[in-house]
């Protein structure tokens, strides 16, 4: 522990002495650090989904110096500092656990979910806010699309099987259809995105991760198009002087190769 709190000492130092000796340190606002700061998550996911430790390590430092960026931020703006932030964090984790700091029973990750989901919803509801108030407006729209689903469902609202999910997409599938026969762009991009809202809402469901999901399938896509593009260069050739039957050829190739 000693260890621990020493290194986090020597973070805290070295932020107070960029802070006003750096000249782009010194400079920076909440502001101005805000689109770093959803870079630097994005490079801590993109270290996670490929199982780098290494640079899920140097990302966590990353995000880290953010969060310790903001802190000393405020402090100068007399607002809080890292304590206030360290200590609002355990306050809030011990309040949202009481199976572990109260009489509360929960022996389920799932039991554990709902009254964590049950504790939000009291403190908004004692705040005058609404349930999806909490979801954040910046979140990416997928990301978001699945926070409502789950915040939606925490209070019953959801399909009483997983199942009917797929009479909503297929409905879905309908109403593009519709769309597209009238030649409304507007409408049809309505629908898209109903379309989207219910594979999330049936990801949810079967407890798969549509952003895991879709990734997998992107790096499966540039695999087996990287395939065709290298067959196609080895006899001297390029996508132009290639017909469509060939590269699907070769596509088919590439996925049996992988198996999937």
């Amino acid at each position: 522990m000693e260890k621990k709190l020493a290194a986090m000492a020597r973070v805290l130092e070295v932020m107070d002495t960029l802070r006003q000796q750096c000249p782009w340190d010194r400079e920076q606002t909440f502001a101005s650090l805000r689109n770093n700061t959803i870079e630097e998550c994005f490079e801590l996911t993109d270290a996670i989904t490929d199982g780098d430790m290494d640079g899920i390590k140097e990302e966590l430092g990353d995000v880290l110096l953010h969060i310790v960026f903001y802190s000393k931020m405020a402090d100068e703006q007399s607002k809080f500092d890292i304590a206030d932030v360290c200590n609002a964090l355990c306050d809030k984790l011990i309040y949202r656990h009481p199976h572990i700091y109260g009489d509360v029973l929960a022996t389920t990750p799932e039991a554990v979910k709902q009254n964590w989901e049950a504790l939000k919803l009291k403190k908004k509801a004692r705040r005058g806010a609404g349930l999806l108030n909490g979801v954040p407006c910046s979140l990416p729209a997928m990301v978001k699309a699945y926070r409502i689903g789950e915040k939606a469902a925490s209070v019953g609202f959801d399909w009483e099987q997983k199942e009917d999910v797929w009479n909503k997409v297929r409905e879905e599938i309908l109403e593009i259809d519709t769309e597209i026969a009238a030649n409304d762009h507007d409408k049809l991009e309505g629908e898209i995105g109903d379309l989207f809202f219910a594979l999330i809402n049936a990801c949810r469901l079967y407890g798969i991760d549509p952003e895991n999901a879709l990734e997998r399938t992107n790096k499966k896509f540039i695999s087996r198009f990287n395939y065709v593009e290298s067959r196609l260069t080895e006899q001297g050739r390029g996508f132009g002087d290639a017909t469509l039957d060939e590269m699907e050829g070769y596509w088919q190739q590439a996925k049996k190769d992988s198996n999937n």
